[in-house]
């Protein structure tokens, strides 16, 4: 089968290797379409290696069809269009998975839309629901939220009628972002959130932080009593300075730093498990979406790349496989 490698040099290019072999617990894939991630990015530079014994092929989301199913496997079949999570492998024709971690892909969407599903809705629904605990009407700050993650957030908590506001880097995220449900749309370029907040009188119950850095000690200022902040990422850099542990202490927050991809079975599929119980109907009748930005042939992978470290997608990058 194909695959996207990474060559000596840092480049991408296609090569062949054998096609995975699966267990009995486990489906064969045939790729239709790829999500790009930030760890495809990472892992390319030699920063975010798979979990051990997985994969060393980019890709950490596919959808597809299954063209292959383990001898134990009996609420699958073959032809079955699905979507998933994988801890890596998922830049290349086919693709093995857990049999328990797929999802189905809805009838009217189509495989692109299929690659945009998975990492987004269960990232936001494991730190919004899973790690903070969201109830109805609480205030939620989101950071990045023109981000595939953030747009999924912003659905997720405004299905619970929370109060939502984003930081996004410029006017047009934030006019995608208010048209996703958000509440107030913050551009951190010429607004500082932290003034805004103390402005409008406003403390956040929950903080969904991809920037880490400087902006813990931000988070810690506009934390509600018992607010609840999530790591899932350090876009600006994995040392924060000047945390006033005072404040921790007074109001009671809880930092939590997560991931997904090196999870164990068990926890992915609980995750999986709960996210369909309590939103899988709401994404057949489309009252939640998955937002795509733009999509490549997955020969155009490099364009992909820098599209991401440009930070300029609204929402996910998706590849087709051709």
């Amino acid at each position: 089968m194909q695959f996207i490698d990474v060559t000596t040099d840092g480049l991408l290019r296609l090569n062949e290797t054998t096609k995975p072999t699966i267990e009995n617990d486990e489906c064969l894939i045939k790729v239709k379409a790829i999500g790009v991630n930030r760890a495809d990015i990472l892992q390319r530079a030699g920063k975010y290696p798979p979990p051990k014994g997985e994969s060393t092929i980019l890709g950490i989301e596919v959808s597809g069809e299954i063209v292959e199913c383990g001898l134990d496997v009996k609420s699958w079949r073959v032809t079955d269009r699905v979507c998933c999570l994988v801890a890596g492998g998922g830049y290349a024709e086919y693709v093995k998975v857990k049999a328990a971690h797929l999802i189905t892909i809805p009838k009217q969407y189509t495989y692109q839309q299929g690659a945009a599903i998975a990492e987004v809705f269960l990232t936001a629904y494991q730190c919004l629901f899973t790690i903070a605990a969201i109830k109805p009407y609480q205030k939620v700050l989101i950071h990045a939220g023109a981000s595939g993650v953030g747009s999924a957030a912003i659905q997720l908590a405004k299905s619970k009628d929370c109060y939502v506001v984003v930081t996004t880097s410029n006017d047009e995220k934030c006019q995608a972002c208010l048209s996703l449900g958000a509440d107030q749309a913050i551009n951190y370029q010429d607004t500082d959130f932290v003034t805004w907040a103390k402005n409008n009188n406003i403390q956040f119950d929950i903080i969904l932080d991809v920037v880490a850095g400087g902006y813990i000690a931000k988070n810690i200022n506009v934390a509600a009593l018992d607010a609840n902040i999530v790591i899932l990422s350090m876009l600006a850099g994995r040392y924060a300075e000047k945390i006033d542990i005072a404040k921790l202490l007074q109001k009671r927050i809880s930092i939590q730093a997560t991931t997904l991809r090196n999870r164990n079975f068990d926890y992915k599929k609980r995750l999986i498990d709960d996210f369909i119980d309590d939103f899988f109907h709401l994404l057949l009748d489309e009252t939640i979406l998955p937002v795509i930005d733009k999509v490549y042939s997955w020969h155009d992978i490099e364009l992909a790349h820098q599209r991401m470290m440009d930070n300029i997608n609204i929402g996910k990058i998706v590849l087709t496989v051709d």
